[in-house]
């Protein structure tokens, strides 16, 4: 496996402001495919403000460090926006993906408690199950007591073996009956100057990647935050009022569509009942893998995209949603989606292809998020 570690240092950027790291490594899908093994590919179950670094997954997933425990155990977790609760490995866990990362030892922590109870979560792509308990967490200096950690004790498939992080921290609203979510413990314990966090995802080599929680940071975006505002409760969700390609207005949105703001999704995913138009009007097909891509050096050529949500048009170019790659083909970052309407609305997942081309602001105290022109 070939990895390119950025610095995982954790340090202020003013008073109230401190990085957690980001580190930028070759994707799954493009290690197979050099590797000839792409079939694969298709057995897998699909006070103040703190900044935190993260891992680049490319094409593109983004990891950064946490400790959990007295005395603190290190793991590298996703942060999620499309999920709300906080999971682990765990000695507990004797499954493929347990067997090939650090797990977390609840007896080496004297901050450690747990009432017994079991959960079980699904994702798109895996599933698990696992035991609740709670522990300190600490995202560089910043420590959020007693939160409510779930230890895997199972992972069925090899989907969670493969990716580089030892568990996922979701961003999203607290679900019904579910844990309160790690960013709901922070407003709760008076740890954040404002009640939100902040993305910058890179692709460029030598640019870290962050989030941060508790504000913004100026440097990697210009001009005005525009917002658009969620529906309580949700994995903020969206409104997308306008699709254009090539700054011409499509009608597949003229009623509405549904989206939610998706870090832990790699791409973007646009409705079924769209996708074969538009994969048409870009101009890309796919390959014998089934992956739309297109010739690197006429990337410039292909058009740009606009969402316009809350009146405000946010355009994707071409270099934003065509994924580099190590040899002459660009891979599309955009596919089909396999989930169905939402709201009665076409539903549109906006994952990391599209957070990438954006400051993305999330803000929990006043139900929005918020996207700037980068720097």
């Amino acid at each position: 496996m070939k990895f390119l570690i950025l610095s995982l240092s954790i340090f202020a950027l003013a008073e109230g402001l401190y990085r957690v790291p980001l580190i930028k490594v070759k994707s799954l899908h493009d290690r197979l495919r050099e590797e000839g093994r792409l079939a694969e590919l298709q057995q897998l179950n699909y006070q103040g403000s703190y900044d935190e670094n993260l891992i680049n997954y490319k094409d593109m997933s983004y990891f950064g460090q946490i400790s959990i425990g007295t005395p603190p155990q290190t793991f590298h977790i996703l942060f999620d926006t499309g999920s709300s609760h906080l999971w682990i490995n765990s000695i507990y866990c004797q499954s493929e993906a347990c067997q090939t990362h650090p797990l977390f030892n609840p007896q080496k922590s004297s901050t450690y408690s747990s009432n017994g109870q079991h959960f079980s979560l699904n994702y798109v792509s895996g599933s698990l199950t696992g035991v609740y308990g709670y522990d300190t967490v600490s995202l560089g200096t910043l420590t959020v007591q007693q939160q409510e950690i779930g230890l895997s004790i199972t992972e069925p498939g090899s989907h969670f073996a493969r990716p580089l992080h030892d568990g996922i921290m979701g961003l999203a609203y607290k679900i019904p009956g579910g844990p309160t979510p790690i960013v709901d413990n922070m407003i709760a314990q008076n740890l954040l100057e404002e009640p939100i966090f902040s993305f910058y995802l890179s692709n460029t080599p030598g640019r870290n990647s962050e989030v941060v929680f508790g504000g913004t940071d100026p440097s990697y975006y210009t001009g005005e935050i525009y917002w658009v505002p969620v529906a309580v409760g949700s994995h903020w969700q969206v409104q997308i009022d306008g699709f254009e390609i090539d700054h011409q207005a499509t009608g597949w949105c003229s009623s509405g569509c549904s989206a939610i703001v998706d870090t832990g999704t790699s791409l973007l995913k646009c409705p079924h009942e769209f996708a074969d138009q538009l994969f048409q009007q870009i101009g890309v097909q796919p390959d014998e893998n089934g992956d739309y891509t297109v010739d690197c050096n006429s990337v410039s050529s292909l058009p740009p995209l606009t969402f316009i949500m809350n009146g405000h048009h946010f355009h994707l170019e071409a270099s934003s949603y065509v994924l580099t790659s190590s040899d002459s083909y660009c891979r599309v970052g955009i596919e089909s989606s396999k989930d169905g309407y939402r709201n009665g609305m076409p539903f549109w997942t906006l994952g990391d292809t599209f957070i990438r081309a954006f400051y993305s602001v999330f803000d929990k105290g006043n139900a929005r998020v918020g996207f700037a022109k980068l720097a």
